[in-house]
């Protein structure tokens, strides 16, 4: 068994350990160092990329989550040898790419919503593409409309049917005008996966431009593509030939990094963030530091502290890069229970990411959620027809209570709330927790939570 086969099991093993629950006895400061690797946004897309060469790939730096697993189980399906040369660093050969069962591709894709990103590459490879019904967080319809239309432009033939959707590619694909109704970071991503070996010229307006994207282009163009990113949200796509294979570090994760100093914002701690970047976190350390976290840069990553004193109250509008990260809003929501006075968060990426806070309640916090989000003269993010809105009252003591993770972010933040609570929490379902945070039980045992598991 190679390596990576080797990972995977022992991954899996303890996945479905994590699928139970943990008990934790709350109101302890976390303190000590972590670390934080690859981003899960970008380490599967960068996966994604490697069929579209005809050369291995090597991509460092890969987080050991479960959405990477299921990556490598739909490459391995599709021909595609994938194997762990050192710790974190994969390598990717797709030199014998063929059709894969449909069955084995919709039992591997369970929940991820990674299959629709495979589209491109497969429909240059084999000529088509089948993806099953895509699940995901419950954090709103995510609709894949925006990626079938895009599809659909390149040249693509959509066909719907009970096992899913088909798609086919009868006279090739070809450069394609797109104008994406949200600069989303998935139709982004798949414009740019299927653009880099299409015929003639992509132009993308609206795209959606988070590190992670960069990230993801830098890739591309090592691989040969020609890509150019202008101003106002326009990428254009020169289609070429061929590509090869990568070496690549991915970018670090900020969406953990964040959590990670959320954590210690709401415990009253200390967490150095190995691996954390300035420049990626702007935005956050600003509201974090608005608040009244402390942190201070340093080559290797960045410490995030309570430095005493009472939390601040702050308003916080989700958007799109540069924005405020929607995924940055949940773990914040648990510190800012511990502000003195009334906080707001405009969510304004999803339609239902403030369902969370339900369990947050129940802990003892002063939270109310308003459905259709709320006027304000002072906002600078335009509203959007499915916005919610967080009204946060604090601060107010957490207890201990039996909470159930509903969903990625959502769930750290339940766990982020447990350590802060005075008392006894049980959490369940944590497993939902290692699709995006690698190795977080071991991170809680290096920062001295006081937690037990329970079959």
């Amino acid at each position: 068994m190679n390596p990576l086969a080797q990972d995977a099991t022992a991954a899996a093993k303890r996945t479905e350990l994590l699928s139970d629950k943990i008990v934790i006895n709350g109101g302890k400061p976390l303190r000590g160092r972590i670390n934080v690797r690859g981003a899960k946004n970008l380490a599967t897309k960068a996966m994604v990329a490697a069929l579209l060469a005809d050369t291995p790939s090597v991509l460092k730096d890969v987080p050991a989550i479960s959405d990477v697993r299921v990556v490598t189980g739909m490459l391995n399906a599709y021909g595609v040898t994938v194997t762990e040369t050192s710790d974190g660093e994969l390598t990717l050969d797709p030199k014998n790419v063929l059709k894969a069962h449909f069955a084995k591709i919709d039992a591997l894709a369970g929940s991820s919503r990674i299959p629709i990103l495979f589209c491109g590459p497969l429909l240059h490879r084999l000529g088509e593409a089948l993806i099953p019904d895509l699940g995901g967080c419950r954090i709103g319809d995510r609709p894949i409309d925006f990626h079938l239309d895009a599809l659909r432009a390149f040249g693509a033939v959509v066909d719907k049917s009970y096992e899913g959707i088909r798609l086919t590619a009868p006279d090739g694909l070809h450069g394609a005008d797109i104008d994406l109704p949200y600069p989303s970071v998935g139709a982004t991503e798949q414009v740019l996966l299927t653009a880099v070996l299409a015929k003639g010229v992509t132009e993308l307006k609206n795209a959606a431009i988070e590190p992670e994207i960069m990230d993801l282009i830098a890739i591309l163009q090592k691989m040969g593509a020609i890509i150019n990113v202008e101003p106002n949200r326009v990428i254009f796509i020169e289609g070429v030939d061929k590509l090869s294979g990568y070496n690549h570090r991915a970018l670090f994760d900020r969406n953990e990094a964040a959590s990670w100093a959320s954590a210690a914002l709401a415990t009253g701690g200390d967490i150095f963030v190995e691996g954390a970047n300035q420049q990626e976190l702007m935005t956050f350390l600003n509201i974090f530091r608005k608040v009244g976290g402390a942190f201070d840069i340093a080559e290797d990553g960045i410490r995030f502290w309570h430095p005493g004193g009472e939390l601040k109250p702050v308003v916080v509008e989700t958007d799109v890069h540069p924005g405020f990260m929607t995924d940055w809003q949940q773990p914040l929501i648990v510190a800012l229970t511990q502000a003195q006075g009334r906080s707001v968060v405009h969510e304004t990426v999803y339609e239902n990411r403030l369902g969370f806070t339900s369990a947050l309640i129940e802990m003892g916090a002063d939270i109310e959620v308003f459905e259709e989000g709320i006027e304000s003269i002072s906002r600078r993010v335009p509203r959007r027809p499915l916005e919610q809105a967080a009204v946060i009252i604090g601060p107010t003591p957490l207890h201990g209570a039996d909470v159930e993770i509903p969903d990625l972010r959502g769930g750290f933040s339940h766990l982020i709330a447990a350590l802060t609570a005075e008392g006894r929490s049980t959490v369940s379902n944590i497993g939902i927790i290692a699709r995006g945070y690698e190795h977080f039980i071991d991170k809680l045992e290096i920062l001295g939570a006081d937690f037990v598991y329970e079959g």
